[in-house]
C-alpha cells in the first residue's frame, strides 16, 4: 500500500482555511481536511505573539506532499507559513486505503 501522511498548517481565519481545505479535496491533493480552531504561541520577528488560527490536518498519500506544498506556498496568506509534514506509521487499514483511493 502507499504510503500516507499527515500535513499541518495554520492560518489566520476560518474562510481561507475553508477555502484551502475545499480545494485540497477537490483536486484530490487530500483525501480529508480537517479545521480546528487553537491559539498559537509564538516569537516572530522578536516579538511574542498570541493569536487565534485555524490548524488545517490534511490527510495524503507521502507521494503527494511535495504538491500539497506547493499547492499551500501558493495560496496561503503568510510570508512564511508552517508546513509540516507527519509520517503515519500506522493506521486502520480500511481508512489507509480509501485514503489511498481518494487522492490522485
Amino acid at each position: 500500500m502507499d504510503a500516507v501522511c499527515m500535513v499541518m498548517t495554520a492560518v489566520d481565519t476560518e474562510a481561507v482555511a475553508e477555502m484551502l481545505a475545499q480545494q485540497l479535496v477537490d483536486t484530490q491533493l487530500a483525501a480529508c481536511v480537517q479545521v480546528m480552531p487553537v491559539k498559537s504561541f509564538y516569537v516572530w520577528q522578536g516579538e511574542s505573539r498570541r493569536e487565534a488560527e485555524y490548524l488545517l490536518l490534511i490527510k495524503t498519500r507521502t507521494a503527494l506532499y511535495a504538491q500539497v506544498e506547493t499547492f499551500l506556498l501558493a495560496h496561503h496568506p503568510y510570508d512564511t507559513p508552517e508546513i509540516l509534514q507527519l509520517p503515519v506509521v500506522a493506521g486502520a487499514s480500511a481508512y489507509l486505503q480509501w485514503l489511498v483511493a481518494a487522492t490522485r
